[in-house]
């Protein structure tokens, strides 16, 4: 089933049918080990909203969708996939950092580093930022977990990893700023809530808009990461503590050329077909 958080409260869409669950919030909704289970029963208790009747329904898809988070943390993991591996170490070789992301995809440990707190976060149709002071940006479309404060991944929703790459390739200890500013990270449209994992082909597309002409596709699939989710959840929860869950982005498969770089008005959109389509303006 699909989770969406609104303006007007807390939306499930499930077999057809759209749900305005009587949910106290969105934290301690999402937070529960047993999230699926616990959906399942509040959807058998609430009739479903009658076609045409809400403001906040449309062809069964919830309007004014905020993005699927409240006070969580956003964390991501690098270099999950070969082909990201090979554009960080093109685009640090000349700094002499080129070795650490070949080392790091081939160790035992992933990397992974926090993102964004709940204020960096935009939802579905809101703007992303690019940094003033960087002049090569691109847009990282990520498989992103839902994870429990237990360490069970209970959901799934789509990411976008915004990337400064000239001011990460400068010093790979420049990548906090590279990645962590404002509007930095778009997650939505919901949350997929289920309990089997997603399936190794299950597709990640991409596609950059710039007035009416397509600049940049591409596509990958899940069967390209080198580490498997419950993989890097283990890592992440070492040591840490997440008393409301915490989302983590899976790494990037797909990787504009090195020539491309964002602009203000592009249009990104990133497609998980179980999950949806997340669109953002660059603005």
């Amino acid at each position: 089933m699909k989770l969406y958080r609104c303006r007007q409260g807390v939306v499930a869409e499930h077999a057809g049918c759209v749900y305005r669950l009587n949910a106290s919030s969105w934290d301690e909704l999402v937070a529960r080990e047993d999230l699926h289970d616990y959906l399942q029963r509040m959807i058998r208790e609430t009739k479903p909203a009658e076609a045409g009747v809400s403001d906040d329904v449309s062809d069964d898809v919830p309007r004014d969708v905020l993005p699927p988070i409240g006070s969580q943390e956003v964390w991501a993991a690098g270099v999950t996939y070969y082909r990201s591996r090979n554009a960080r170490m093109e685009e640090s070789k000349g700094a002499g950092g080129g070795d650490f992301y070949d080392r790091v995809y081939q160790a035992a440990r992933p990397e992974l580093f926090i993102k964004a707190s709940a204020h960096r976060v935009v939802g579905p149709d809101a703007k992303v930022a690019i940094r003033d002071d960087a002049s090569w940006s691109v847009p990282e479309p990520e498989l992103t977990l839902f994870v429990t404060p237990g360490g069970k991944i209970v959901g799934y929703t789509i990411g976008n990893d915004m990337s400064s790459r000239d001011i990460e390739g400068e010093n790979p200890l420049y990548l906090p700023q590279a990645k962590v500013y404002d509007r930095s990270c778009a997650l939505g449209p919901c949350l997929l809530v289920q309990d089997d994992p997603l399936p190794a082909t299950t597709e990640i597309l991409l596609e950059i808009r710039r007035g009416s002409a397509v600049v940049f596709s591409g596509a990958t699939t899940l069967k390209e990461m080198k580490r498997k989710p419950e993989e890097l959840v283990r890592y992440l929860y070492r040591n840490n503590s997440f008393p409301r869950g915490c989302f983590l982005l899976t790494g990037t498969g797909v990787v504009p050329p090195d020539s491309f770089t964002l602009k203000p008005g592009d249009e990104i959109r990133i497609t998980i077909p179980p999950i949806g389509i997340l669109v953002n303006a660059v603005g």
